[in-house]
């Protein structure tokens, strides 16, 4: 206090010289912070951009279906006989009309035989009135007696003839043969199942879609299916029918479609899952990561030709993983901010540090 009052000039002098720098230093970082603000307001920032683009929007509809056989049935003999020969193995692949068993038909070869000899019978017979009748001999009655003894032979020996071919069993249409149930000497009744047959050159997959689908279903429509047995591969078909009832407990309608399977990989019975494609569409997309969500609307940064970037909003439509369907707002090959948007607003300039090779080329 005492050094105040005995030096008051000194003390002016140092309060003064104090206000001024204070004032120096103000000044200067005023002018700072405005280099600061129009540096930083005039600097490009680095961002990645993508083009609108075109791509197929695929869909469909998962469910899980069953395999089953294009033709299936069990062999079994129309008559209880002995089995006197068998003429096939497990797993065999079998064209239509294969003899596979032969039954006991000793006692229908000698009837057969008698009534080939009472046709002969018959037939020479029936010549016989003929020429007598040409000669007037014999009377019209007497022919037509012989005619009918003669087609009553024949029907005989037809009858035979069937009953002989019922102890050859045949296949039905080619296919696949299952395991053999009989041997040389068994005895096999009507209810005795021989073998299988079943015809897979193509397969019939049935499954399940839940009702809402019925508007977009109908034939034609492409089936993918994929098995655990086969991981690797994928079996292309067709919706060949649909059921004409709704269950009503589980609301789903049955589907089929038709898988060919020339190389027999898909086996009835299997589980495969089953992607049914509803529609395949071509349209524009943008990466999901440009996507600026604002309210309950969409935006995207737009890059123009001279390296600033618009707001834009845009209508999407379906979406999927990494991208989304533009509906409208943005032209084909327009150029979207996909990383750095965060930093970005309306009237931003930018750098591009990454174009695709299509970008480039435009």
């Amino acid at each position: 206090m005492n050094f105040l009052k005995n030096h008051p000039i000194l003390v002016f002098f140092f309060t003064v010289v104090l206000a001024v720098s204070a004032a120096v230093a103000n000044r200067i970082y005023i002018d700072a912070e405005s280099t600061d603000r129009s540096f930083y307001g005039a600097r490009e920032i680095l961002v990645v951009a993508e083009p609108v683009r075109m791509e197929e929007y695929i869909e469909q509809i998962e469910a899980i279906g069953t395999a089953r056989a294009n033709e299936s049935v069990n062999i079994i003999a129309k008559v209880t006989e002995t089995v006197s020969k068998v003429h096939f193995e497990d797993g065999m692949v079998v064209d239509k009309g294969r003899i596979l068993v032969e039954l006991s038909n000793a006692e229908e070869i000698a009837q057969l035989s008698e009534a080939q000899a009472n046709l002969d019978e018959a037939a020479l017979q029936y010549r016989r009135v003929q020429n007598l009748i040409s000669q007037n001999l014999a009377s019209q009655m007497e022919l037509d007696e012989e005619k009918a003894r003669h087609k009553t032979a024949a029907a005989r020996l037809d009858a035979i003839s069937a009953r002989l071919d019922d102890r050859l069993i045949r296949t039905p249409f080619a296919g696949v043969l299952g395991f053999r149930y009989v041997s040389p000497g068994t005895l096999v009744t009507t209810s005795t199942v021989i073998t299988t047959l079943d015809d897979i050159s193509s397969i019939k997959l049935d499954f399940t879609v839940p009702e809402i689908y019925l508007s977009v279903l109908h034939t034609g429509l492409e089936v993918f299916a994929r098995s655990d047995a086969f991981p690797d591969r994928k079996f292309k078909g067709e919706v060949s029918s649909i059921s004409s009832r709704v269950d009503p407990v589980t609301r789903s309608v049955v589907v089929r479609a038709i898988l060919p399977n020339k190389d027999r990989s898909i086996r009835p019975g299997m589980l495969l899952k089953v992607n049914l494609i509803r529609s395949r569409d071509q349209v524009k997309v943008v990466p999901e990561a440009s996507l600026v969500p604002i309210g309950d609307k969409q935006y995207v940064f737009r890059v123009n030709t001279d390296k600033q970037v618009d707001r834009v909003m845009v209508n999407i439509g379906r979406r999927r993983p990494g991208s989304a369907e533009i509906i409208s707002g943005l032209q084909l090959g327009a150029l979207v901010v996909t990383e750095g948007v965060i930093r970005l607003s309306p009237g931003s300039k930018v750098r591009l540090k990454k174009q695709s090779a299509e970008t480039e080329g435009n």
